[in-house]
């Protein structure tokens, strides 16, 4: 898959079946679009392109609106879509003067002009241009002025996508991996940057990675105790195989915390990663964060919880 992140750089396309969104997940639902783009691009022998947007459209348009919480980062969306074999992607930057341009401006200017598409498709609700007031009749009236097909995706896929990508991020907040992990169709995963901590994990016999998540936007699991795959990806981007661990996100309250913290313990390992980027694949929630009374209470929690995360990952 081929990546453009301006449309300055994208080169001619050859019957271009193009598709517009957010894309955020890639998850299960946004499946039958992918494939009805790319059973279309086979069918005429063109090629597919998606158009996404970076940032977030919601971030631009609702002026300093806090807390949007992402499935993906652009680098996992690229990631995932080039996974599922599109031919091009491309990210363009989302900024108010892209926002305030007309409707009959972004489908002359902006779809026509540069991508010169073979054949569009689009949801039912797709919204575009200023203030949102472009819809799917305004299309179907320039596709046959400007000379490029159209084609729908069902109301009931749209609503499908709508759906799971909130479903998705009420069940990762909420633990519910099973439930995240079967819309997405993948295991969700988040990186971060191993830190220092305190190390009371080493003198507990449980060492822990201290991670620091990168992008603000990246949905993180709540609260809890969850078993987990990581992969070490190093300084010169090269990746551990799959290793076992289990992971705390909390407060630590045992210990009188205050300040939420992410921490892995990978089983079997002991090399020193600090500075690295650690991907955790989240396999499964095992229990929420609770005060023990005192460490050796916490050490013997520890101790089964390795012993319910080795059950889960298949040993």
């Amino acid at each position: 898959m081929k990546v453009y992140f301006s449309t300055d750089t994208i080169p001619a396309f050859q019957k271009a079946v193009v598709t517009i969104g957010t894309f955020d997940g890639v998850h299960t639902g946004h499946k039958s679009i992918l494939a009805q783009l790319k059973q279309e691009a086979a069918r005429i022998g063109g090629e597919t392109v998606i158009i996404t947007f970076h940032p977030h459209p919601r971030k631009v348009i609702v002026s300093g609106q806090p807390g949007i919480q992402l499935i993906n980062t652009i680098d996992e969306k690229i990631e995932l879509l080039h996974k599922n074999g599109i031919d091009h992607l491309v990210v363009v930057p989302f900024t108010d003067e892209f926002a305030s341009q007309s409707p009959e401006a972004y489908i002359e200017q902006f779809l026509v002009e540069k991508f010169h598409p073979h054949t569009v498709i689009i949801g039912y609700d797709h919204r575009f241009g200023k203030n949102r007031q472009g819809d799917y009749k305004l299309l179907e009236d320039y596709s046959a002025r400007l000379g490029f097909n159209l084609m729908e995706i069902p109301a009931h896929v749209i609503n499908d996508n709508t759906v799971s990508s909130t479903r998705i991020r009420e069940a990762v907040l909420m633990g519910n991996t099973d439930a995240a992990n079967t819309l997405l169709g993948y295991d969700f995963f988040f990186e971060g940057t191993v830190v220092d901590g305190n190390k009371l994990g080493r003198t507990l016999g449980y060492p822990t990675a201290n991670l620091r998540i990168e992008n603000e936007e990246k949905l993180i699991p709540g609260n809890g105790i969850y078993a987990v795959e990581v992969e070490v990806r190093n300084k010169k981007n090269e990746i551990s195989t799959r290793l076992k661990g289990m992971m705390s996100i909390g407060i630590r309250p045992t210990i009188g915390g205050t300040d939420r913290v992410i921490e892995v313990n990978i089983f079997d390992f002991n090399a020193d990663i600090y500075g690295t980027t650690l991907r955790v694949y989240v396999k499964k929630y095992l229990r929420p964060e609770v005060k023990f009374n005192g460490l050796e209470a916490l050490v013997e929690q520890l101790a089964k919880d390795k012993e319910d995360t080795l059950k889960v990952l298949g040993e």
